[in-house]
């Protein structure tokens, strides 16, 4: 199943008064190929609840939907796959429950998960965070452009860039490695998120063709 280009992380804070299944329909319409749903503060019946509704949304287009951190509501659920921290369930088990076909990412934050992950058949590394966000503050600081730059020429693995990404440092996350660019805010918050969206995949998939051929995975 492939990740697509722009990555949506979903924060009920950010869509204001509006519904969230109504801000992720309209960036769907606008480009926007693979959804995760994340749900820090809620219960476990809310989250799965939501999750079910989501699913629901997204099934009929294709678009896959990844749960942040509880492996438990994406097998509730059936779920496409779940995103993972390091400080969640560990790899190994996850894909074992889970089983081969599920989609897993794993969040990367020093140079030694980088190298672990290269033991794991994960199918992305979220290199979290290339800049500080507000949305993301349990971290040990940030990559910046030229970490993950490193992290490309350390990592065989699909490389997701989250963290501080907008329609103004996207295509420089892609021209320093990154497969793919995962918004929260950039989207979430935007007045208009099919216009967000499209305007971000659009920038994604120019810098994405001007890498030299054979540069992607």
């Amino acid at each position: 199943m492939s990740l697509g280009e722009l990555y949506l992380v979903t924060d009920r804070t950010l869509s204001g008064e509006r519904p969230l299944e109504e801000v992720v329909a309209r960036a769907v319409r606008g480009g926007v190929s693979i959804v995760q749903l994340r749900e820090k503060e809620a219960s476990t019946r809310f989250f799965v609840e939501a999750a079910a509704r989501m699913k629901q949304l997204l099934d009929p287009l294709g678009i896959p939907l990844i749960i942040n951190d509880r492996v438990d509501v994406a097998l509730a659920v059936g779920a496409a796959g779940v995103h993972i921290g390091q400080e969640d369930m560990p790899y190994p088990l996850a894909r074992r429950l889970l089983g081969p076909r599920a989609i897993i990412g794993l969040s990367v934050e020093t140079e030694e998960q980088v190298l672990e992950a290269e033991a794991y058949d994960v199918d992305y590394l979220a290199v979290s965070p290339v800049f500080l966000t507000p949305t993301k503050t349990d971290t040990r600081g940030s990559w910046g452009l030229e970490g993950l730059a490193r992290v490309r020429r350390l990592s065989r693995h699909r490389l997701v860039a989250i963290g501080g990404l907008n329609a103004a440092n996207a295509a420089q996350a892609i021209a320093a490695g990154a497969d793919s660019i995962a918004v929260v805010s950039a989207i979430c918050a935007a007045p208009n998120p099919e216009t967000a969206a499209a305007e971000l995949n659009q920038i994604i998939r120019a810098a994405l063709a001007a890498r030299p051929k054979g540069d992607r995975r």
